[in-house]
């Protein structure tokens, strides 16, 4: 049983999962502070606020931090607009160019139009059920 889980675990894509969700939490956390710090702060100096994350209100002794809220929702935009267009959009490129192919090459054969077998396009009767097929026209 020990085996088995140490092999899942080994796994090459399991690993490679691990890998990224470290990455894109680090990644997550430069995009917010660059939110925080200097997204936010000029937005903010543009709209007239001192920062967003001072924005709050409060109902009946709780206090809901609005502009924390905002600052979330920047960073989450910042962070899908660069893995759309520093990892999605490259990797997609990446998959056409590699299932682009050359022309197809042209057919060796056709259907006998009695029979429905394969016969080479350039015969003028089926080997099967012995009819006259059109040839091609050279």
């Amino acid at each position: 049983m020990l085996s088995g889980f140490k092999q899942f675990i080994l796994r090459g894509n399991v690993v490679d999962m691990a890998v990224g969700v470290v990455i894109g939490a680090a990644f997550a956390t430069v995009v917010s502070a660059l939110t925080k710090d200097l997204l936010t702060p000029l937005i903010a100096a543009i709209a007239g606020k001192p920062d967003f994350s001072a924005i709050t209100f409060t109902i009946h002794n709780s206090k809901f931090m609005l502009g924390d809220f905002i600052n979330a929702v920047i960073a989450f935009l910042l962070v899908a607009a660069a893995v759309y267009y520093f990892v999605v959009t490259p990797v997609n490129l990446l998959v056409a160019r590699m299932h682009r192919s050359a022309a197809p090459a042209d057919p060796t054969t056709k259907k006998c139009p009695e029979c429905l077998s394969e016969i080479p396009i350039d015969a003028r009767r089926c080997a099967h059920c012995t009819q006259p097929v059109g040839a091609r026209a050279a």
